[in-house]
């Protein structure tokens, strides 16, 4: 994968993936399709359960990259893992809270907390 491609910055915590993402605003939509293929690789081609999504760099998420973590958060269901989101500025937090997607995500404020018995 080329790096103009790479839109997520993967760590691995012990057996937890950590994917932080790359752009400050996730809007276009090829854009959004390519982090939503590299999330869903990381539950379908690498097996992985244990994620943890770090929203540090993120400024701004449109309605569709939303989509993409409902998706996300259903696939990770299906294999039994966990998926959590942690560092979400206010202003996108309020979106998610409008949404009532707050109620859907496991959202943690530091990566620290996150990372804590997942």
């Amino acid at each position: 994968m080329s790096t103009a491609q790479r839109r997520l910055d993967i760590d691995e915590v012990g057996d937890v993936t950590v994917a932080k993402f790359v752009d400050k605003k996730i809007l276009d939509e090829t854009n959004i399709q390519i982090i939503g293929n590299q999330l869903f690789g990381l539950v379908d081609e690498d097996g992985r359960t244990k994620i943890v999504l770090d929203f540090t760099n993120v400024e701004y998420l449109s309605s569709a990259a939303l989509g993409k973590l409902i998706t996300m958060d259903k696939k990770v269901k299906k294999v039994k893992g966990k998926l959590r989101l942690c560092c979400i500025r206010p202003e996108i937090y309020e979106v998610f809270a409008i949404t009532k997607l707050n109620k859907l995500f496991d959202i943690r404020d530091t990566q620290e907390s996150a990372l804590e018995g997942i």
